[in-house]
């Protein structure tokens, strides 16, 4: 199987210095299933091309530890593997150019840097889900992608296509970045690993999807491919995405197969309200640039939310929108807080929190505190009123705008609590992500406001129920783009106007 990199960059051979190969040699790296080299079929000032080649041995391959093979007896020998693109070639990929991946080299660090124009060629790539799946996958990433779908037999057109394709990618990319791509997406488009998943391929995943996993809209397909649908792995992965400050395992359904051509669920929050502490699909994690251990954005505003609520004295809060009951379990570590509800529109982010907050285990006296219960933010419902403050973290921007207006009367105009806290994504702060032009932090958010347009919305509430308001950064504030989560803290006044 043959993977090409090449570039144009002038002096092309500088591509030697960032794979950390050097053109004039031919290098062997032996593997547990074959032979890996890399060599260069041309090296010049105006074009450069690496070549990875890699000789699978099936006896080798079938004979070591933890292989896979297909239901016949002579699959283990028989098989596409010393041919077609796979697994095989990103681990391989992953020991010849380890130090590339990671975006080290000191001789040409200011170009290993920064984005390079790239073409990276591969002739025959299983692709479970056809050309489309390729462009799915890459385009996100800045790609422009050259997929064409291999013919069972050119001969016989009539037989139809394979489930192979011939891939040609094209763009400005970091070289460190598009290795990393293929490391991740080569197995999730192949969809079969050939070894044994063990508990480090989450390591693996986070590290190699650091800076575009996160925000990539078919992510909950990569992941679920890349760890095999083991269940039990997806969860880890996902949670240690919402430790990045990408909290998406409340939107989280169980993984389903996946049939060719079909898109899997997307990781975004259930449709209308739910999403709480999803943090948007593209935030990184914040920090002051000090070199110090930067605490996630989710986090950020979770310990906002809460000292906004002892400010106020809430006693009873109600979080409108709970998701996985990430909030809900830091209010119930604090006593101060005598009852702590959660509603949700959806039922599995339901099961999620209880599960979170162990509610069957939970001690006495706190679950006497706890009340989790379903319902809509757009319907009046009588369980609403009697807390002393409401919550809707992350959830205005996944209502549509035509049902705002009904959310602003059941929460503010029934329900009425004495505080309600709204915290929603600041649009203007998203230049400071890489987003696709455009793009939203998360695809299920219907809008993203402005300081000044949340600010209109703010009193516009206050005016129509008889609040006010202070509103407040959450993360840091940029002084070019501001926060990049808003909050404000409404407080009801004595008459309503």
């Amino acid at each position: 199987m043959l993977l090409t990199i090449s570039t144009t960059l002038r002096p092309a051979t500088d591509l030697g210095f960032l794979l950390h190969k050097h053109p004039d040699r031919v290098q062997e790296f032996e593997q547990s299933f074959g032979t890996a080299r890399v060599f260069y079929p041309e090296a010049g000032e105006d074009r450069c091309t690496a070549a990875l080649l890699l000789e699978v041995d099936p006896v080798r391959l079938a004979r070591s530890r933890g292989s896979s093979s297909p239901d016949f007896s002579l699959g283990q020998y028989v098989n596409d593997r010393p041919y077609a693109a796979s697994s095989l070639l990103a681990s391989a990929l992953a020991d010849v150019f380890r130090t590339a991946r990671t975006g080290r080299c000191a001789s040409r660090q200011d170009l290993a840097d920064g984005p390079i124009p790239l073409e990276i060629g591969l002739p025959a790539l299983p692709c479970r889900g056809g050309a489309d799946l390729a462009h799915r996958l890459f385009g996100p990433l800045g790609w422009e992608v050259g997929a064409e779908a291999v013919p069972l037999d050119p001969a016989f057109p009539e037989w139809g296509e394979s489930r192979y394709v011939r891939l040609a990618l094209r763009g400005d990319v970091r070289l460190a970045d598009a290795l990393n791509h293929l490391y991740v997406l080569l197995p999730v488009l192949d969809d079969a690993k050939h070894y044994w998943l063990a508990g480090d391929e989450v390591d693996k995943l986070v590290r190699a999807g650091e800076g575009w996993l996160a925000g990539h809209p078919d992510k909950g397909l990569i992941t679920r491919r890349y760890l095999g649908r083991r269940w039990a792995l997806t969860r880890a992965a996902f949670a240690r995405l919402a430790e990045l400050g990408d909290d998406v395992e409340e939107s989280l359904d169980p993984p389903v197969e996946e049939e060719p051509g079909v898109e899997a669920p997307a990781l975004a929050a259930p449709a209308g309200e739910a999403g709480q502490e999803e943090s948007g699909a593209a935030e990184p994690t914040p920090g002051d640039g000090s070199g110090e251990e930067r605490v996630p954005l989710n986090t950020l505003r979770r310990e906002a939310v809460v000292a906004a609520l002892e400010e106020v004295g809430a006693r009873t809060v109600l979080d409108l929108g709970c998701g996985s009951g990430q909030l809900l379990s830091a209010l119930l570590a604090r006593p101060a807080f005598a009852k702590v509800a959660g509603m949700d529109v959806s039922a599995r982010a339901l099961v999620l929190a209880k599960r979170r907050l162990r509610a069957d285990r939970l001690p006495d006296a706190k679950r006497a505190r706890l009340e989790l219960f379903q319902g809509s933010l757009t319907y009046t419902d009588a369980r609403l009123a009697g807390y002393d403050a409401a919550v809707l973290m992350e959830v205005v921007e996944h209502v549509d705008p035509p049902r705002l207006p009904a959310l602003e009367r059941v929460v503010f105009g029934t329900a009425r609590p004495a505080h309600v806290i709204v915290t929603t994504p600041n649009v203007e702060h998203n230049v400071r992500y890489e987003l696709l032009a455009g793009a939203r932090r998360h695809p299920d958010h219907r809008f993203e406001w402005s300081r000044a347009e949340f600010a209109r919305w703010v009193q516009g509430v206050c005016e129509t129920y008889g609040y006010a308001a202070d509103l407040r950064p959450v993360g840091e504030d940029d002084p070019e783009v501001g926060p990049p989560t808003q909050m404000a803290v409404f407080s009801r006044r004595e008459e309503r106007p």
